[in-house]
């Protein structure tokens, strides 16, 4: 078996349009399509041993067992892949159970499709699944335990940390949308403008000042003393000559820390010697310049957590430990600990195993101990030096037993310091007493306090603390943190209806960002060049903090690819389907490439909506799966299906009387007619009708005017500067040449239908053959063009996308000989050289149509050809 590619969706995609995070697996079985389960001997057996906890698997039976069913049966291995992959996820802690495996059109070849929680980890899975049913095929021994544990170190590398989790599911429960900036913990709430930031617990709001206050203790310390905040005594130190002098003033028993120290790192508790001090020095001045001494104090470890100056949380933390039982061994108990169901690796349950490191060796060996020691009945040994839960430790909550006093004393800390979000560590013997009764103190604040003893403590009730958080971001009920979303789709025209629509926002007011093919602009400035119709440019877009409104080309291979890139839109467009790039990523057919364009539409809100072609039989049966309000448009006032529309009240969009006319049920109100839109040179181009009609529907239900959508249409030029290689016309001396982006059959035949209405004494043609298209399009292309032409050059694309050369040229000679056996044709297969062949031997009053697929390369020459004609260098047969 060999896999072909994988790929990860990461948003709604042809797959789901609710399940985002999905691995693809393109995989070829070879010569395993003609051993189904039931005819590998042995193989079911097997895999029962390998995986019991299978059982659970219903598969399509329904019911447990059904899985282990199918495969008695007899099922291809592609689909036990599904399964394995699922499965050892599971195994591994990330508990998941979508899949399907479907036929790619080719013989033995399939889509083998499973949910994932972790990217990474999603594709170490489908390879390690193929593994894994190899050798249950061959009978040989296989080591599961090495993924397992791979998969668990690629999770904890790359999930986020539970206290950013936490926020970004409040935030999706909320319908926040979220985007991860970072490998690391920084992320964005919300789209465009209206964009919130998080780093773990250090929101965009968090004073700078605050957290380096939190930073530095020692300033730390004296605002609070100054306020009358109980602090223990303490010094701060730089040399260790000063280290007696102030253990001396401090008064053992001391701690002494780090001064910029963070998660326990250097910090050494109940010293009680010079000796002792010394050393504790040392380890401190590893992590920073200055050191603390401080008295220490006794009793509990207790968490405050604050968030928007007010007290939401408390936790009792224990670091990890064990109690001796006079049988077993110090390792043996840790052990015993780490079998808590609770427990597990780094951060994928509530606690954290124990783990015996350098550390850890060091503080047994300072109690007297070894790890092979035994402990007396009832005797507790402290195993870590600080009470995170990542290193083992436990957590209490106690929020609700708090003295008044206490909570108010937090509150000014917060306040005193300016952390909107922070954590308080006090240390005292009774927390349902004011500090000044016990003798308790604050050890410290902390700027980005972590939030899993709160979320999940060892006993006691858990707190969403995450919620706060996102209520200080987002105060306003039902604030989103969205922006205006319009995606584009279709197989042609959407360029064009995307660049359209943005130009009205923009007349409108907003800061637009667009993708489109040709590039990715914010606010009309070409920031990114390409075809940028895919995930990445779509998050470029959401992602800027200028932009208050997006509009989104969105193109099949991008779908396909990894999904969308986001998760809902306000509005989705789907101008047509028709056929072009079939037979690749294992779409076959219209049938299927409408598929992949419906899922725009799916993705749009309940309150939002889906503008439909209702003169497209694929694109108007969309409707059958959207959940949102539906809108649709015509070439034809009186196709049934508007008129349908328009009995019930909805919106539509037609091309009447030669008008472009907005109907809200039977009302219509025209805009303008189209003959005096510079897009359709004066009516000719009707395609260009059939791209108007969507975006002004689109305009209106975003409360654009009718006379603001009548003033960009006057204003959008078909040009090179506003549509950039979609009928680009360029009027030289003698001749004419038309720029435009036609790429397949369907694109060819409305170019040749405007091209019919344009006047001159011989059309000539600059075409070529696209290597991702079937040879039936090249062929009907090159017929397209022997019908359009009376001659016609051949040039090659820059990328051959996997043919030949010859190959391409001569689909499209056999095309235009099966139309006409005598059209003059020639091939140059440089663009730069057919333009300039054309150019040279232009007659008096020719046109010459420019195919392009690298837009920006054609238009360049073009527009240099002409400042050569205006200085007098261009020449011409003429």
């Amino acid at each position: 078996m060999k896999i072909r590619e994988i790929n990860a969706m990461r948003g709604p995609n042809y797959w789901s349009v609710r399940r985002h995070k999905l691995i693809v697996m393109v995989l070829d079985l070879e010569t395993m399509e003609d051993y189904p389960t039931n005819k590998v001997p042995g193989f079911a057996e097997r895999l029962k041993a390998m995986f019991p906890s299978m059982y659970s698997h219903r598969c399509s039976e329904g019911c447990e067992g059904g899985f282990f069913m199918r495969v008695d049966e007899g099922t291809w291995m592609g689909h036990v892949i599904e399964h394995i992959a699922l499965e050892i996820q599971t195994l591994a802690g990330m508990d998941t159970g979508f899949g399907r495996t479907r036929g790619y059109g080719e013989k033995g070849v399939y889509h083998v499709v499973f949910s994932y929680i972790e990217e990474d980890v999603g594709r170490y899975a489908a390879e390690a699944a193929v593994r894994i049913c190899e050798a249950l095929i061959s009978g040989d021994t296989y080591d599961m335990e090495e993924d397992i544990q791979r998969m668990r170190e690629l999770r904890e590398a790359q999930r986020l940390g539970p206290s950013t989790g936490s926020i970004v599911e409040e935030a999706e429960s909320r319908g926040i949308p979220w985007i991860r900036l970072n490998k690391y913990s920084l992320c964005q709430l919300g789209y465009g403008a209206n964009q919130k930031r998080i780093q773990a617990t250090v929101t965009s709001e968090t004073s700078s000042i605050g957290v380096e206050l939190a930073c530095d203790k020692e300033d730390t310390k004296f605002l609070l003393e100054r306020a009358e905040i109980e602090v223990p005594r303490g010094d701060i130190i730089s040399r260790e000559s000063s280290l007696e002098a102030a253990c001396k003033y401090v008064g053992f028993p001391l701690v002494i820390k780090p001064i910029d120290g963070n998660h326990g790192r250097g910090i050494t508790v109940d010293i009680n010697s010079i000796e002792d001090a010394h050393e504790a020095f040392k380890m401190a001045k590893q992590v920073s310049g200055r050191v603390i001494v401080e008295k220490f104090i006794t009793g509990e470890d207790y968490r405050f957590l604050v968030i928007n100056y007010q007290l939401v949380a408390v936790a009792k933390r224990s670091p990890a430990h064990v109690i001796g039982n006079g049988k077993h061994t110090i390792e043996e108990l840790v052990a015993e600990v780490n079998k808590d169901p609770r427990r597990g690796y780094g951060h994928e349950k509530e606690l954290t195993a124990i783990t015996i490191n350098e550390l850890t060796q060091t503080i047994i060996k300072d109690a007297g101990y070894n790890v092979d020691s035994v402990l007396a009945e009832g005797e507790k040994l402290i195993l870590k030096d600080t009470a995170n839960l990542s290193t083992g430790g436990t957590a209490e909550d106690m929020t609700d037993i708090v003295h008044p006093a206490n909570v108010s004393m937090a509150e000014r800390i917060s306040k005193i310091i300016d952390l909107d979000i922070c954590g308080i560590d006090v240390m005292t013997s009774d927390i349902s007493k004011p500090l000044s009764e016990t003798g308790g103190a604050i050890l410290e604040v902390n700027a980005g306090p972590g939030f899993r003893m709160h979320l999940a403590p060892t006993t006691g009730l858990p707190r969403n603390v995450a919620a706060p958080v996102v209520d200080k971001l987002f105060p306003r009920q039902g604030d989103t943190g969205r922006i205006p979303i319009i995606a584009v789709t279709g197989t042609n025209g959407k360029t064009t209806t995307t660049r359209l629509i943005a130009h009205m926002a923009k007349m409108k007011g907003y800061r637009v960002g667009y993708t489109t093919s040709d590039g990715v602009y914010i606010q009309n400035r070409l920031l990114m060049k390409g075809d940028c119709t895919g995930p990445a440019s779509t998050e470029f877009v959401l992602k800027d903090p200028t932009v208050n409104f997006a509009v989104l080309e969105c193109a099949r291979g991008g779908l396909l690819r990894a999904g969308l890139g986001f998760k809902n839109c306000d509005v989705g467009i789907v101008t047509n389907v028709a056929a072009d790039h079939l037979g690749l990523k294992g779409i076959n057919t219209t049938e299927d490439l409408a598929r992949v364009k419906g899922v725009i539409p799916e993705t749009v809100l309940p309150e939002g909506y889906a503008i439909l072609n209702a003169d497209d039989d694929l694109v108007y049966d969309m409707k059958r799966n959207i959940n949102c309000n539906l809108a649709l448009f015509s070439m034809d006032e009186n196709n049934p299906r508007i008129q349908a529309l328009q009995r019930i009240g909805g919106i539509t969009a037609v091309y009447e009387n030669g008008y472009i006319t907005l109907c809200r049920g039977t009302w219509k109100m025209r805009i303008m007619k189209a003959e005096k839109i510079p897009l359709t040179f004066g009516g000719k181009a009707t395609f260009m009708i059939q791209n108007i009609l969507p975006a002004v529907i689109a305009g209106n239900v975003k409360g654009f005017g009718i006379e603001d959508m009548k003033a960009a249409l006057e204003t959008f030029i078909p040009s090179a500067a506003q549509t950039p290689g979609r009928l680009n016309l360029f009027k030289f001396n003698n001749f004419n040449i038309l720029l435009d982006y036609a790429h397949n059959p369907a694109g060819m035949r409305a170019l040749k239908n405007f091209c019919d209405h344009l006047d001159a004494t011989v059309k000539v043609g600059i075409i070529a053959g696209i290597g991702d298209r079937r040879e039936e399009d090249n062929i009907e292309m090159g017929s397209i063009a022997a019908e359009m032409f009376d001659e016609i050059i051949i040039r090659q694309d820059k990328n051959l996308r996997g043919r030949t050369e010859e190959e391409l040229i001569k689909t499209l000679n056999d095309g235009i000989r099966k139309k006409d056996p005598n059209k003059k044709t020639t091939i140059i297969p440089s663009e730069r050289e057919a333009i300039h062949y054309a150019v040279t031997h232009a007659q008096k009053g020719s046109l010459i149509v420019l195919c392009s697929d690298v837009v920006p390369d054609a238009l360049e020459l073009v527009q240099d050809l002409k400042a050569k004609e205006t200085i007098g260098e261009l020449i011409t047969s003429e």
